[in-house]
């Protein structure tokens, strides 16, 4: 397997996709860094020469990807908070932040169902 910045990239993948596996790179972002270096995005990682991933290596460099995008985008969300901006109220109470519906779904952001105390059926 190849490393870089940190990951384990798969070796029986198209470079494109296997480069997916590092935090803050997409598809779109894949194809551009192949293309900066001249590599066929149908190639399989395995495939790839020394040079080549050095040169992989060195594009990435320039983009904002893995520990430190994770520390900027959580610093973001902590600045939301303090300043009590409407995105920081719903982080902090742990509800869906982008305008989603709240009465009816949202699961995966509130948890599980909370039963109502003295619920009955209608007779």
């Amino acid at each position: 397997m190849a490393r870089i910045k940190g990951v384990d990239i798969p070796n029986n993948k198209h470079i494109c996709i296997s480069l997916t596996y590092i935090y803050g790179i997409g598809r779109s972002l894949a194809k551009q860094i192949l293309k900066a270096v001249d590599i066929d995005p149908t190639t399989t990682t395995k495939d790839l020469k020394q040079d080549d991933l050095i040169k992989i290596r060195d594009e990435i460099n320039k983009y904002l990807t893995e520990g430190d995008l994770r520390r900027e985008v959580s610093m973001n969300i902590k600045t939301k908070m303090e300043i009590n901006s409407y995105e920081g109220t719903r982080h902090k109470r742990g509800l869906p932040v982008r305008g989603q519906r709240t009465n009816r779904n949202a699961r995966t952001r509130k948890g599980k169902g909370k039963t109502v105390a003295n619920k009955k059926k209608a007779a």
